[in-house]
C-alpha cells in the first residue's frame, strides 16, 4: 500500500470518528467518503491486477522451465550420440593409420630401389646357395602354404579341473612342455615336462602363481612366456615369462573387450592364438555386426602389426583357431552338438570361406571352451567340458584348397 492510500484510509477513518460531532448529511463528508470509497476500489482493482500478473509470471516461468528441462534432455542424448560418433570415428582413424603405416612399410624404399646390381646379384647368389645346403627342406615353422582340409580323429587324453579351462604345448622348437589352466579365472598356471608326463602324472611338476589373475579360456604360452587376459580389464594382454611368473610386458588392444568374442564362450572377451606365422589375437566388434577381428602382435614386444575384419560371425560360435594365417572359426548350438568348422578368413586371400566345405569334428556331442593348434604337431589341443582332448588334423596346400 503506497503512501496516499494510506493517508486516504487515515482520513476516512478520522471523518467516521468525528461524524457524531460534526453532524450527519454534511455534502463535505459525504464527498470525501465517494472520493475514499473511488480510491479503495482503485486499489482493489489495482491487487486483482497484480495477482494475476503474478499468476501469469509464475505459469510462464514454470512452462519456460519445463522447455529448458526437456531441451536439456535432448542436449544430453545428442551429446551421448555424438560421443558415440566421435569415438567410433575414432577408431576407424586409428585403425586406418595402422593401414596406411602398414602399407608405407610394405612400399620400398627408393635406395633400396636403387640397389647396385652387384650387391644384387651377390644377395642372389647366396640365397641360391643357402638353398642348395637346405637341399630345399622347407622347415614347418615358416612354410605358410598349408589350409586345413580334415579333422580325422579325436583323442580323449585326460579329464583334469574344471569343467571350462585351457590347456595346450608351447608350439616353440624344441620344446615338449604342457600348460594347463583350470577354470575362467585364476592365477595359477600348471606346467608339466611333456605330454607323457601330463597323462602319467596325478600332479605337476610346477605350479606356477602369476601376480594378478588371468580371465577366461583364451591364453598361449609361446617361447616360455604365457600370453594372457588380465582379469578385471576389458582389453590388457600380459606377457609373463614362466620361470620366474613376472609380467615383463603388457598392452591394450583397441576396440577389444566390449563383447565375448563366441556367443557359446561367453567368459572369454580375448582370445590369443599361435601358428607358423607368430601371435594373434581374436575379438568380436560390436561396431561390425558382432563378427571377429583379427590382430596381429609382435611376439616381443606386443606391439599391433596389422588387425583384419572378418566376415565370420560370433553368434553361435565356440572358438577358433589358426593354420598359415587362416583363421578357422568353430560353430556349435547352445544345447551342445557336433562341431564344425562354417568360416574361415586367410589373411593372404588366397582361400575364401564361401569356397571352403564345412567341416565336422569327430563326434562328441558336447561344447569347447577352448581350442589351440600346435604347428608341430598338426594337433588341435581342446578342453571339451573339463576333457583334455587332442584331435589330429590333415592340411594341404591352400592353392590346391582354393583351385577345389
Amino acid at each position: 500500500m503506497d503512501g496516499a492510500a494510506a493517508a486516504a484510509l487515515l482520513l476516512l477513518l478520522f471523518s467516521l470518528s468525528a461524524a457524531p460531532v460534526r453532524g450527519q448529511g454534511s455534502s463535505q463528508d459525504a464527498f470525501i467518503i465517494q472520493y475514499l470509497e473511488r480510491r479503495l476500489a482503485q486499489m482493489e482493482e489495482r491487487l486483482s491486477q497484480c495477482e494475476q500478473n503474478i499468476v501469469s509470471v509464475t505459469q510462464k516461468s514454470y512452462d519456460l522451465s519445463s522447455e529448458v528441462r526437456g531441451s536439456l534432455s535432448t542436449v544430453s542424448v545428442l551429446r551421448s550420440e555424438v560421443k558415440s560418433q566421435v569415438d567410433s570415428v575414432s577408431a576407424r582413424v586409428d585403425r586406418l593409420e595402422r593401414e596406411l603405416e602398414y602399407l608405407e612399410n610394405k612400399i620400398p624404399s627408393q635406395s633400396d630401389i636403387e640397389m647396385e646390381e652387384a650387391l644384387l646379384e651377390q644377395q642372389i647368389k647366396a640365397a641360391e646357395l643357402d638353398q642348395l645346403k637346405k637341399k630345399a627342406t622347407i622347415r614347418v615353422q615358416n612354410d605358410c602354404s598349408a589350409a586345413l582340409s580334415q579333422i580325422k580323429s579325436v583323442k580323449i587324453v585326460k579329464k583334469v579341473g574344471d569343467s571350462l579351462g585351457c590347456w595346450f604345448k608351447d608350439p616353440t622348437e624344441g620344446s615338449e612342455k604342457v600348460y594347463l589352466l583350470s577354470g575362467i579365472r585364476n592365477n595359477s598356471v600348471l606346467e608339466f615336462g611333456s605330454l607323457q608326463s601330463f597323462i602319467e602324472r596325478t600332479t605337476p611338476e610346477k605350479v606356477l602363481k602369476l601376480p594378478v589373475d588371468w580371465q577366461g579360456s583364451g591364453h598361449v604360452v609361446y617361447n616360455g612366456f604365457l600370453y594372457c587376459h588380465k582379469a578385471d580389464t576389458p582389453n590388457q594382454v600380459l606377457k609373463v615369462d614362466l620361470v620366474n611368473g613376472t609380467v615383463v610386458d603388457s598392452t591394450l588392444l583397441p576396440g577389444a573387450g566390449r563383447l565375448p568374442v563366441y556367443s557359446l564362450n561367453p567368459n572369454t572377451y580375448l582370445d590369443l592364438a599361435v601358428d607358423e606365422l607368430g601371435l594373434w589375437v581374436i575379438h568380436a566388434d560390436p561396431e561390425y555386426g558382432g563378427n571377429l577381428v583379427i590382430t596381429k602382435l609382435d611376439k616381443v614386444s606386443l606391439a599391433v602389426e596389422y588387425t583384419w575384419d572378418t566376415q565370420c560371425r560370433s553368434r553361435d560360435a565356440e572358438g577358433a583357431f589358426f593354420i598359415c594365417g587362416t583363421l578357422y572359426v568353430v560353430y556349435n548350438t547352445r544345447y551342445g552338438g557336433r562341431s564344425t568348422v562354417q568360416c574361415l578368413y586367410d589373411i593372404h586371400d588366397t582361400i575364401h570361406s564361401n569356397e571352403s566345405p564345412v567341416m565336422f569334428f569327430p563326434k562328441r556331442y558336447t561344447s569347447h571352451s577352448s581350442i589351440h593348434y600346435h604347428p608341430g604337431d598338426q594337433q588341435l589341443y581342446a578342453w571339451d567340458d573339463g576333457y583334455q582332448t587332442v584331435y589330429k588334423v590333415e592340411t594341404r596346400r591352400n592353392d590346391q584348397a582354393a583351385a577345389e
